[in-house]
């Protein structure tokens, strides 16, 4: 069968993101080739002609999600002002979707705990992209007003990723729920963040 040009970019795309939905279901360690490959439908033997080994993927991998991450916040920021931006994306992490959203979550929530045991350019890619998420926060701060710069932006991104993945560890829902309003209620607080940041885009 003839393939075209772009074939195995499309297939080299196609197994990085499917990875990096694994990776966030599995955690590194789990994720097997094997089963990635089949869930692809490629043979086991063809993984080596788009990755040197597995830890390559899974970097390749996380590298990936950082970047849909960064792509979903430039959405949230689209027409929105900086507190309009702050308060969505604070509601929209903190929240039961998100909880519930084992595979396409953020993977600061995800892996942190699988990240002491990574190889050293896995746990690069990591600090990388917790940076470029802290760095949008306090970005979107500065522009609102609101002080504290990247010390404070990555002190509430951590509040946010703990809040959730405690959240996914409750077995009660009920007092999950409670958990998530009353850390979302609090991040918002000290934020300085009122309903009416939201008033504006609730309106259009």
């Amino acid at each position: 069968m003839r393939y075209s040009d772009t074939h195995k970019t499309e297939t080299h795309a196609k197994l990085v993101k499917l990875a990096g939905r694994m990776l966030r279901a599995k955690g590194p360690d789990k994720l097997a080739v094997a089963e990635l490959m089949q869930g692809a439908g490629l043979t086991h033997g063809g993984f080596y002609a788009h990755f040197a080994s597995k830890d390559v993927l899974l970097t390749e991998a996380l590298k990936g999600i950082f970047a849909d991450s960064a792509q979903k916040l430039q959405r949230i920021a689209d027409g929105a002002s900086p507190r309009e931006a702050i308060s969505l994306f604070v509601d929209s992490y903190v929240s039961p979707a998100h909880r519930d959203r084992f595979t396409t979550g953020c993977p600061i929530v995800a892996l942190n705990s699988d990240l002491p045991r990574q190889p050293k350019k896995f746990r690069a890619a990591f600090d990388a992209g917790i940076r470029t998420l802290a760095g949008t926060l306090a970005g979107w701060m500065a522009a609102a007003r609101i002080d504290g710069g990247e010390a404070l932006a990555t002190s509430v991104l951590a509040a946010m990723a703990g809040a959730v993945a405690v959240s996914r560890g409750v077995s009660d829902k009920r007092l999950s729920d409670e958990l998530l309003v009353a850390a979302r209620q609090s991040i918002r607080a000290r934020l300085g963040l009122t309903d009416a940041d939201l008033s504006g885009r609730a309106a259009q």
